[in-house]
């Protein structure tokens, strides 16, 4: 039975893969590692985990060599401690699933976005030993051979997902993104503008327009990345969890509705994940509450010449711990979709 370790377990997005791989029926859940809360009982931070079913355990300390035990691990750390950890891990031959932006962009492209130099270039995206960008429905090939896969970011899944199909017959140079998250998509960390009585009743934009997710759109939404600059504009919302994403773009000449429709159904139809709604029929963050699912429409604006596609997706789940567990399970050959939730949680 193949071993899966986690670190950083104390986060949103440890915990989430935890509740997910309580039911998965192959893996065994090794290690379950955090660093200032190593020693704490699970239940005292995950609440959803009874003392009598596993919350009574207490999390391990970071460990490289135990932690190599693993046939994968999933790092849910920041980039910083990524940085660290992959190359660790990946020496004493293990697989690494992470769920930071530590591997997601190349190393020039990271030291301009997150400020700081990228510390394991041979392992960004133009190294030698370059993990492979997770985004499974677009990558199931190279994630199953790969030593590390860098997960998504939950902007960029519920942005690409819809927009990777249509790039090519879009003009790329009018690419709008306007997104919406929940809370917990700013992890557990205790800040003031997260405050319940702040964030209710509250919607305010964030982050324009610079915020990281953007280069790392650009960077993905084409084999070679776009040519042109997006524009990207994330929102908090008052609610825990859920990201809704509005794309905007021009279409190229000639294109029509119909062949809108044919490209996403083309992508997704057999996608156990990815699902695509009838035109008008605007997809709801609560339909993907706590499913590992994304779902998405498309029309078309004859007045304006533009596509108008709307996705959401849960973000600790096919934006974080879900996706990458339906990665872990393409790159140890199990079923893809075991652990995970096609149907979300409705009302």
């Amino acid at each position: 039975m193949p071993t899966i370790a986690i670190v950083g377990a104390s986060g949103f997005g440890g915990t989430e893969l935890l509740r997910l791989l309580d039911r998965h029926p192959t893996l065994r859940v090794g290690q379950v590692a955090a660093a200032s809360n190593a020693g704490t009982a699970l239940h005292e931070l995950a609440p959803n985990v009874p003392p009598g079913a596993g919350g009574a355990r207490r999390l391990d300390a970071v460990d490289v060599a135990a932690l190599a035990e693993a046939d994968v691990v999933v790092l849910g750390v920041p980039d910083e401690v990524a940085l660290e950890l992959a190359p660790a891990l990946l020496a004493a031959g293990t697989r690494v699933v992470d769920l930071s932006g530590a591997f997601r962009l190349d190393a020039a492209t990271y030291a301009a976005w997150y400020g700081r130099p990228h510390t394991a270039p041979e392992l960004a995206l133009d190294g030698d030993a370059a993990a492979v960008y997770g985004l499974t429905e677009h990558a199931r090939e190279q994630v199953r051979t790969a030593p590390l896969v860098a997960n998504p970011g939950c902007y960029p899944t519920a942005t690409l997902l819809p927009l990777l199909p249509l790039v090519p017959v879009v003009e790329t140079a009018g690419v709008v993104v306007s997104a919406m998250s929940g809370t917990s998509g700013a992890g557990r960390s205790v800040r003031p503008d997260l405050q319940a009585a702040v964030v209710h009743g509250d919607v305010v934009a964030y982050g324009a327009p610079s915020h990281r997710h953007t280069a790392e759109i650009e960077r993905h939404a084409a084999p070679g990345g776009l040519a042109d600059a997006i524009v990207f504009t994330p929102h908090l919302v008052p609610m825990s969890r859920g990201i809704l994403a509005t794309i905007s773009a021009p279409l190229a000449s000639g294109v029509t509705a119909a062949d809108v429709q044919e490209r996403l159904h083309a992508a997704y139809d057999d996608e156990p994940f990815v699902h695509v709604l009838p035109e008008g029929d605007f997809p709801h963050t609560k339909a993907v509450h706590g499913a590992n699912s994304c779902q998405l429409s498309a029309t078309v604006d004859g007045r304006t010449g533009r596509v108008l596609v709307t996705s959401v997706i849960d973000n600790l789940v096919k934006g974080a711990a879900g996706q990458a567990l339906q990665n872990v399970n393409v790159m140890l050959g199990l079923d893809e979709t075991a652990g995970l939730d096609v149907i979300g949680v409705h009302p």
